[in-house]
């Protein structure tokens, strides 16, 4: 069990020194190493092997209170930091590079598949936190999207499930839908920039979607990662209008008591530096840094959240919960694939 003294440092990780901190950050990082490796070598995504080797270590969580503090900060914090960093990457000449048309289409995929999820959530008997952070996450860029809203909605006994749950639904019909789709576009006869739109609008994780476009061709790839580019950038809107929803009823998370900011400090973060790259004012070889940065943050913070979960409460998932992601991700498969054929 953990004291007193742990329970109370965990409500405010930055209270904690870096000796608290060090072996539980150590565990982390060693763990999203080796899910980097796995996926250098063997092709396995890199979020998804985090998770699974986190959920290994669970033990390191309810039989020792060393790593307790590190891994909650790096579920917490570093996850954070993470998402911030993704800011770098967005530069908003992409919005202009592909029409009103595409840039269009993506909103409206992003707004109907909330409420499509919202829909089935209430017809499947699931809460509304799981229908926004499933939906949500299929909508905009999967496991990423996953963590950043999670780190903004209020907590209950299911929130560590249900964020395991989903980073690992959005990833493995990440992997799948990198295999299917391109065949998809095949046969339906989709010219390069409808197939490049159609992987780019509709494949959940970055990794993926550059993977199956490139697969296809340079062309089918530069367009498929530039649409998912403008699906990262809704990202940080999308948590500021959810966090705003939230605290105007009543429903944020608080901590100790008290209120958390209006705007959190990292969507403040990413949008800072999208507007920066924007400008021209970040370099290329800084911006590569920030994005590796960023995507070891992102690995750190889910290898964390996996040792936060028992991997029996992720047996338990109802089957609802199965339906409800794999429907979300069939509607904005059709969605995307009817709109850029009407555009085409």
């Amino acid at each position: 069990m953990m004291t007193d003294t742990i329970r109370s440092a965990l409500r405010n990780p930055l209270s904690l020194s870096v000796r608290e901190l060090w072996p539980g950050l150590f565990v982390c990082g060693l763990t999203a190493l080796a899910a980097q490796f796995l996926s250098d070598h063997y092709g396995a995504p890199a979020m998804l092997m985090a998770l699974l080797i986190g959920l290994s270590l669970h033990f390191l969580v309810e039989d020792g209170e060393r790593c307790v503090a590190g891994i909650s900060f790096s579920a917490k914090t570093v996850l954070r930091l993470g998402v911030a960093l993704l800011g770098a990457r967005i530069s908003f000449e992409v919005f202009a590079g592909l029409g009103f048309g595409v840039i269009g289409l993506i909103v409206v995929a992003l707004l109907a598949t909330l409420l499509f999820g919202w829909l089935c959530a209430s017809m499947l008997g699931r809460g509304w936190r799981l229908a926004i952070l499933t939906a949500g996450s299929v909508s905009i860029c999967g496991a990423s999207a996953a963590m950043a809203i999670a780190a903004v909605l209020p907590r209950n006994e299911l929130s560590e499930r249900n964020l395991s749950f989903t980073v690992f639904s959005v990833t493995l019909l990440s992997t799948l839908a990198m295999i299917v789709y391109p065949i998809i576009a095949q046969l339906l006869g989709l010219d390069t920039f409808a197939t490049g739109v159609f992987l780019g609008g509709t494949i959940h994780d970055v990794a993926q979607v550059v993977g199956a476009g490139f697969s296809v061709s340079d062309q089918v790839g530069e367009t498929a990662t530039t649409v998912k580019l403008i699906r990262v950038s809704l990202l940080a809107p999308f948590v500021l209008v959810l966090t705003l929803s939230l605290r105007a009823a009543g429903a944020e998370e608080r901590a100790g008591g008290a209120r958390p900011p209006i705007v959190p400090g990292f969507v403040l973060a990413f949008l800072a530096l999208a507007f920066v790259n924007s400008l021209g004012w970040i370099p290329e070889v800084v911006q590569s840094v920030l994005w590796a940065l960023s995507k070891w943050a992102m690995l750190t913070a889910i290898a964390a959240v996996g040792m936060k979960t028992e991997l029996r409460r992720i047996l338990e998932v109802p089957r609802q919960s199965v339906v409800l992601i794999v429907l979300e991700t069939l509607f904005i498969a059709g969605v995307v694939l009817g709109g850029t054929m009407l555009l085409s």
